[in-house]
């Protein structure tokens, strides 16, 4: 680390402060923060820099490498053009938490001979001692992000694992501050909940059910606030809400967590990652039966139960049309009298899934049926 007075033709050149934060929530809330990284602009003018120049176009990106930083870019194309004199961060975590940018950066900067300067100290990229401390403090800040990841995840999964875990809940559910998971207040999204299963037993098919509540013309409640659940809309209602009512485990009494995986994929350099790209039931991280309220009140056999066939690859064929089977979550005292069946329609060339049996027994209690006016009084 080198304190000497920054060369003059350093000093000609723009000084360019970085300001980042991970996320909207920071933006928002951490204040502070950001009043410590603007107050760079004045560690500069001690330093002698007269054009200062502000990035703050990265607040709220990661600097993981995962999404895309135009104001990181802008910075490295300034210092490429030989315009940038010194880059001013409050430390190395808020320029870079992934190696390559990191070092990509420092490479620039020795090039053009331009100064890295954080809360501690100027630093000279070219210089092997200050290359290697710069090297130490990328590497830090990007292990250190790896830690506190490792650290949230392993406590997600602890939570989920004793079903405490508060995540997102289906329509007919929802959080309360005081006594946790409970039904939903407003007795028409109970109500909207409990016409499908009564459908579902009538007709023994998702598709049945959708062409009769079509024809009534029923509306649907879907979240109109995302993931908060506060707030709701109602519209036609589609195959979707219905094929999703009917296959969700929580209104089997179950408690799923880790159903859906993300990939990650290079595109043009960078980690692309994408998100909810479902598992089979045997893969789930984590599945506690009999913790969500059911319609079977007392029944200790209530627990879910998925039939379903599936080939190697998961996919229908027309020589195999049974690949693809849509789970079908029920008691098990349904089992010997319920099985899902699927048959190739030629006319769409898709599978059609639908429970093989006319109708359920009247003495069998479904673990779908989650709204009865029994648990709910």
């Amino acid at each position: 680390m080198s304190a000497e007075i920054l060369p003059a033709a350093l000093l000609k050149r723009k000084a360019v402060v970085y300001v980042r934060q991970s996320t909207q929530t920071q933006v928002q809330t951490n204040l502070e923060s950001q009043r410590r990284q603007y107050d760079l602009v004045e560690v500069a003018r001690r330093h002698g820099f007269v054009d200062i120049e502000v990035i703050d176009d990265d607040l709220g990106r990661s600097a993981s490498g995962s999404v895309d930083r135009p104001g990181f870019e802008r910075l490295v194309a300034s210092v490429c053009a030989g315009d940038v004199g010194a880059v001013l961060c409050f430390d190395a975590s808020r320029l870079s938490r992934n190696g390559r940018d990191w070092h990509h950066l420092l490479e620039l900067c020795g090039l053009v001979q331009a100064r890295v300067i954080d809360a501690e100290g100027v630093y000279d990229p070219c210089r092997p001692n200050d290359r290697l401390l710069l090297g130490m403090k990328g590497s830090i800040s990007e292990f250190e992000l790896f830690v506190i990841r490792s650290r949230m995840l392993d406590a997600k999964h602890g939570k989920a694992q004793r079903g405490e875990l508060r995540m997102s809940v289906p329509i007919g559910y929802i959080w309360h501050r005081e006594i946790g998971l409970g039904f939903d207040p407003d007795l028409r999204v109970q109500e909207a909940v409990r016409v499908i299963f009564a459908r579902f037993r009538q007709h023994g098919s998702a598709r049945q059910v959708l062409l009769s509540l079509a024809a009534e013309q029923m509306h649907f409640p879907r979240p109109s606030d995302g993931k908060k659940l506060v707030r709701v809309e109602w519209t036609p209602i589609c195959y979707r809400s219905v094929i999703s009512i009917l296959k969700n485990p929580f209104y089997a009494g179950a408690y799923a967590y880790g159903k859906s995986q993300k990939d990650t994929v290079l595109i043009e350099g960078r980690a692309r990652t994408t998100y909810k790209h479902r598992k089979p039931i045997d893969q789930w991280e984590v599945i506690i039966k009999n913790t969500t309220k059911t319609a079977s009140s007392g029944a200790s056999s209530n627990a879910i139960k998925s039939y379903s066939r599936r080939t190697p690859t998961g996919r229908p064929t027309e020589s195999n049309p049974d690949a693809v089977v849509a789970p079908c979550y029920l008691d098990f005292c349904c089992a010997d009298a319920v099985a899902v069946d699927s048959r190739w329609s030629t006319q769409v060339g898709l599978p059609v899934s639908r429970c093989t049996v006319a109708s359920f027994p009247t003495s069998c209690s479904v673990a779908h049926d989650v709204l009865s006016s029994e648990q709910s009084a």
